[in-house]
């Protein structure tokens, strides 16, 4: 008998519409594979710290910043877990800092994930901003499998299942 190709998914959160998607299909492949679901928000203090740099931000500014986006990073893990708590689905969630790419990689690989999950490219997104090159980053890097969630019905057939 064959196992399971993944028993624990990491799906990254950043608040987007399109990372919500993807988090709702992570909590249906959770229920579906019976598998193990973690949530992963990552407070981007590496984009910080450049702007500090560079001088665009000073280091109050910096502080009051990383504050906020951690502020946002526990309402978005909490909205994923009131949606996984809908389908029955239990879920890890995780705020860590750093760089998006490299924390999502190394989140993969502390929690010895099979598969990371991300949300597809929004169609107002500029193809070169931090979220495109985080995904570039985490698609050619990463160790495990990378789906990239483009499903135009996620919210019909999340409601359905």
């Amino acid at each position: 008998m064959i196992k399971s190709l993944f028993s624990h998914i990491i799906v990254a959160v950043t608040g987007s519409d399109a990372s919500i998607s993807a988090a709702k299909y992570a909590i249906l492949m959770a229920k579906l594979y019976r598998c193990r679901l973690t949530a992963v928000y990552v407070v981007d203090i590496a984009t910080i710290r450049q702007l500090t740099l560079s001088k665009l931000f000073i280091q109050e500014e910096s502080q009051e910043y990383e504050k906020s986006l951690e502020a946002n990073g526990e309402r978005y893990l909490s909205f994923v877990e009131e949606l996984a708590h809908t389908k029955g689905i239990k879920i890890e969630r995780e705020i860590r800092r750093g760089a998006v790419y490299t924390e999502i990689l190394t989140a993969a690989e502390d929690k010895k994930a099979d598969m990371i999950i991300l949300g597809g490219l929004e169609k107002n997104r500029n193809p070169r901003d931090i979220i495109s090159h985080a995904h570039r980053e985490i698609m050619l890097n990463a160790k495990c499998s990378v789906l990239l969630v483009k499903e135009p019905s996620i919210d019909q057939l999340f409601k359905r299942a």
